[in-house]
């Protein structure tokens, strides 16, 4: 007997049926753990045990979830490959067990069935689910570099279809109730009022015998003949090696135990081994510890010991993009009423339809019904002066990167909102400090920095100045959690975090090209290193002229290690500004908009191009100057913590999260290699690639910055 309070509980009604729940002490939500093997098992054989049992119904004791996966912090006890594959295995005897039940097994599905729980699923006779906003199933592991290792593989193919159960499982889609039921995940999506009933319903039925997946004809010829699995596979590989680049072992070893099922040849044998070997690879490690880090961060307030005060509206200013993108994740995530300001009723308007196209899109998936639609647009009201603001608690500023025109907004909002109200600034560079030079409470003002585009980028950048108070800061980090962003606290000053280890990658990045190197070459290269971009196709997408404003900013405060390089006037007085007037580095027009390099560029800018370097050699030395920076701003408390810059580089700039961020990466490598790397490329190109004092004392001392 395991000395735990066990997690299970069997109760049994006078109809026959057993309910079986199971509620994780002391934690909000269930989890499956290595030890639960025992209790399950226990309670397993008290059911064979008894006559009296006709079906049984597996629920949870928790309101807002069923199962949200294993518990991964177990991964960590394992020693070795075969450790891993022991875990493994051991799932998959559990849940074997439990699909070989002589009586029929139902799982009552409310709120997240994610990973370990979708497979706990997966191993009933029926599943029930509520048809609930907070129920969705899917099996994420790829998320975490691994593959679902308690039979997901085997059974998810076996009751979809092997397309649509690969591309849950390549990609960590959760299905809504809808779509569940729609795709034969679920025998039933119900009223939350009456799931226990179905399920109890169903449980009171035989067990069935199901025929496999309803396919199309088309979709029959490629799941259910040899060739056209050979095909389906073939091709699966394929795009999954063009979008992981070789830097994701997880989806093809995903793939390769789908096949092993469906051609009869020991897929869960496959499925244990190859799930033993990912959780053992650096990939898996640093994906897990990011989740760890996103997860902690998640229980921290702005300043320890001070609570966020509550919300109860919100207003944006300017109804462009940002503004448009800020407006819709308060109302939709936060779920408060927000009054967008705009000096243009066709401001207001753009911004409402952001929201709108949004919801609609997700209204045609059958993501959200129309009547949720309708009631988050209605949180959005605007005008063009500063009417229905008086209540404001929160404004947050998405205007034009101008000072004069922040400070006059600062100004407006102290005039026309109550004296609790708090000014968050969306600025990208200009300092906060100098945002509220002139503020009469400048201790409720404070730098808000989204990313773009703000529906779709998890981070944001929460700057206080020296006067903003710890209330503010706890408040504005509460807030931007509610919009669903992942905040880190960074210190104010020019470029902030994210942009300022940013802009010395792009700037070495134009200098690469100014060598004469290909473009296509130079995205090529950091593309395979990892990013989800290019820099030069992030230069055009993020506009060649913000690149230029934000520069002289980061050259006044920080030096010379700044400086753009000056060929890019000529790319402005051409007119060019990137994908925003389809006139960059890139082509905007013809077949491919946006795919082939305007070759044009290389006359305008004087150039010949020509491959000189090694995909290796050109990603070095872009990231080499970013991870320094990383570095210094650690050093100068930009940042709090090394976890804090790795999980704003990930999420904010795309750093290949397999790498673990900045700080984790330099750790694999060796701080004295990362050094001796920087000194090689100082000889070559100069005292831009100078070593950060601290990293070479952290080279003498043989220190990393995770113990």
């Amino acid at each position: 007997m395991s000395t735990n309070k066990s997690a299970f509980t069997l109760s049994r009604r006078d109809d026959g049926i057993a309910i079986l729940t199971m509620d994780v002490p002391g934690e909000s939500m269930n989890t499956l753990k290595a030890e639960f093997a025992e209790q399950i098992a226990e309670q397993l054989d008290e059911i064979d045990k008894d006559p009296g049992i006709k079906g049984l119904v597996i629920a949870s004791g928790k309101t807002s979830s069923f199962v949200a996966g294993a518990d991964i912090s177990m991964l960590a006890a394992c020693k070795s490959a075969e450790d891993a594959e022991e875990l493994s295995r051991s799932g998959q005897q559990m849940f074997q067990r439990i699909e070989n039940m002589k009586i029929p097994v139902v799982a009552a599905i409310h709120g997240p069935a994610l990973g370990g729980g979708l497979e706990l699923a997966l191993c009933c006779h029926y599943r029930i689910c509520s048809d609930d906003n907070k129920t969705a199933m899917g099996l994420p592991e790829v998320q975490l570099g691994l593959l679902p290792g308690s039979g997901g593989t085997q059974r998810l193919p076996a009751l979809v279809g092997i397309q649509k159960a690969m591309t849950m499982m390549l990609t960590g889609k959760q299905l809504r109730p809808k779509q569940a039921k729609r795709d034969g995940l679920v025998d039933d999506a119900v009223p939350l009022s009456i799931l226990m009933d179905v399920a109890v319903q169903f449980a009171n039925k035989r067990k069935p015998h199901r025929e496999g997946p309803k396919l199309s004809l088309v979709d029959k010829a490629l799941e259910r003949t040899p060739f056209g699995r050979s095909f389906l596979f073939k091709q699966a590989r394929k795009k999954t090696l063009a979008k992981t680049r070789g830097n994701y072992p997880a989806p093809e070893r995903i793939i390769d135990c789908i096949e092993a099922g469906v051609s009869g040849s020991r897929g869960y044998a496959t499925e244990a081994r190859h799930f033993g070997q990912l959780v053992m690879t650096p990939e898996s490690s640093q994906l897990r510890n990011i989740f760890f880090s996103t997860t902690e961060m998640k229980k921290e307030t702005g300043i320890e010991g001070v609570e966020p005060a509550s919300l109860q509206k919100a207003a944006v200013l300017g109804g462009g993009l940002m503004g448009g993108g800020i407006a819709y994740v308060t109302a939709t995530k936060a779920g408060l009423p927000v009054r967008i300001k705009d000096i243009r009723s066709e401001g207001i308007a753009n911004a409402i339809k952001y929201s709108y196209d949004l919801m609609i899109k997700k209204v045609k998936r059958r993501f959200m019904r129309k009547s949720e639609m309708q009631q988050q647009l209605s949180l959005l009201t605007g005008s063009t002066d500063y009417s229905g603001f008086k209540n404001v608690d929160m404004v947050i500023e998405a205007v034009f990167e101008d000072l004069k025109l922040k400070q006059q907004m600062v100004a407006d909002i102290e005039e026309n909102c109550y004296e609790k109200t708090i000014f968050a600034t969306n600025t990208s560079s200009i300092p906060i400090t100098k945002i509220a030079a002139q503020a009469k409470r400048p201790q409720q003002v404070i730098g808000l920095h989204y990313f773009s585009p703000v529906d779709k980028m998890p981070l944001a950048e929460v700057i206080p100045h020296p006067d903003t108070d710890d209330q503010t800061i706890s408040t504005t980090v509460d807030f931007a959690r509610k919009q669903g962003k992942t905040p880190i606290v960074v210190k104010d000053g020019a470029g902030f975090y994210v942009n300022r280890i940013l802009a010395p990658y792009m700037n070495e990045a134009a200098n690469v090209l100014l060598s004469g190197e290909p473009i296509e070459q130079i995205d090529k290269a950091l593309l395979n290193f990892g990013f989800p971009v290019g820099p030069m196709k992030l230069l055009d997408e993020v506009g060649i002229d913000i690149g230029a404003k934000i520069s002289p900013i980061l050259v006044e405060e920080l030096g010379d290690r700044f400086k753009a390089p000056e060929a890019f006037d000529k790319l402005l007085a051409d007119d060019r500004k990137g994908k925003k007037n389809k006139k960059g580095l890139y082509l905007y027009s013809g077949k491919k908009p946006g795919k082939e390099v305007d070759e044009s560029v290389y006359s305008l800018l004087g150039l010949s191009p020509a491959q000189q370097f090694s995909h290796e050699q050109i990603a070095e030395r872009c990231i080499l100057l970013m991870l320094n920076e990383a570095a210094m701003c650690l050093d100068e408390n930009v940042i709090r913590s090394p976890r804090d810059g790795d999980i704003g580089a990930i999420f904010g700039i795309g750093f290949p999260p397999f790498l673990g961020g900045p700080f984790r990466y330099m750790d694999s490598l060796g701080i004295s290699h990362i050094v001796a790397r920087l000194e090689h490329y100082q000889g070559f190109y100069g005292d831009r690639f100078t070593p950060a004092a601290s990293l070479k004392s952290m080279a003498d001392e043989g220190k990393s910055f995770y113990s």
